[in-house]
């Protein structure tokens, strides 16, 4: 029932455009019978309208993969840059949440480690939405800022890295937590949060024993509400931890075409000496720093989401 479901959420939208483009040709055909003004506008605006369906239609049809459609599990971890990395990663969460609120996302922080000055050592949000994942998962990888940096007396040109990691939430049949496999454990917030949140033993920890792989969510005002969050986040880690290992086993290529390592960034963003942000993989850039940083990706989206697909229609090719 969920695929009938994924294939008629396809299908559908394209026989809706489809309608509309047939009534469109007709009324194009009675205006050249007999031409009216007001109509002909009617029609013209119709028309931009439908193309602009056409193309974001256009762009869902390179959301083909099995998870493409879930919500998004989108984790930013500091790394070389120190007090410069903790508040690139503050950067960085604000430009995917002011994203997602550009797109009617709903977002929430379920994890964060803040940093020893400013920013975070490592926060983590949950992306829910239509193609969340879809969209975001061009995301995945090492990014880089470039700047005179604020908490330098000297007003030296700093570089600084954080690793974006981006996972789909996974539906719990769809992988099996037994509890025996699980430890978990629960302690007192120390992270952003009212009176409650802090002085009760409320955020939960758990751990998946076969894998070592831990989930944690202290943001919440419950045990309970905390514990149901992080084991979403510890599914989706086991459920790509599985996923990698199978990917290797078969030798097959991962979304992203870069390894999740400091020094191999996907994209650069440079304040000074010029303005800059570039996406090493597909070569898009633009000069509009600021702009990136409100939250204005989607053309960097749009690129990567057209690169992958051309580079996996040669890997087709080419077995």
């Amino acid at each position: 029932m969920q695929q009938i479901a994924r294939l008629k959420a396809r299908i559908e939208p394209y026989e809706q455009l489809r309608a509309q483009a047939d009534e469109c040709s007709e009324w194009l055909s009675l205006l050249q019978m007999e031409y009216d003004e007001a109509t002909a506008n009617e029609v013209a605006a119709q028309v931009e309208q439908l193309k602009r369906e056409v193309e974001k239609l256009d762009l869902l049809t390179l959301l083909r993969g099995e998870y493409d459609r879930q919500n998004a599990i989108l984790e930013i971890d500091a790394g070389a840059g120190g007090t410069e990395a903790c508040d690139w990663v503050q950067m960085l969460l604000r430009m995917y949440l002011r994203w997602a609120q550009k797109h009617g996302f709903r977002t929430e922080i379920v994890d964060e480690t803040p940093g020893s000055v400013v920013g975070y050592a490592s926060v983590g949000i949950l992306v829910e939405g239509d193609y969340a994942y879809g969209l975001l998962k061009s995301e995945h990888g090492v990014h880089r800022l470039v700047r005179i940096s604020p908490f330098d007396a000297n007003k030296r040109r700093h570089t600084s890295f954080a690793l974006v990691e981006v996972m789909p939430e996974i539906e719990e049949a769809e992988i099996q937590l037994h509890p025996e496999d699980l430890r978990i454990d629960t302690y007192r917030a120390s992270g952003h949060g009212g009176q409650h949140v802090n002085k009760t033993e409320s955020a939960v920890r758990i751990t998946h024993i076969p894998t070592g792989i831990t989930a944690s969510c202290q943001n919440e005002r419950s045990q309970h509400q905390n514990r149901a969050v992080a084991m979403k986040v510890l599914a989706a880690r086991v459920a790509e931890h599985y996923r990698r290992q199978q990917e290797q086993k078969l030798k097959q290529l991962k979304g992203e075409t870069v390894p999740a390592e400091w020094g191999h960034q996907i994209r650069s963003y440079v304040l000074q000496p010029y303005t800059l942000v570039k996406d090493h993989r597909t070569n898009y850039e633009t000069s509009n720093v600021q702009a990136v940083l409100d939250g204005e990706i989607d053309d960097f989206i749009e690129a990567y989401l057209r690169w992958n697909a051309s580079r996996q229609s040669v890997v087709d090719i080419h077995g």
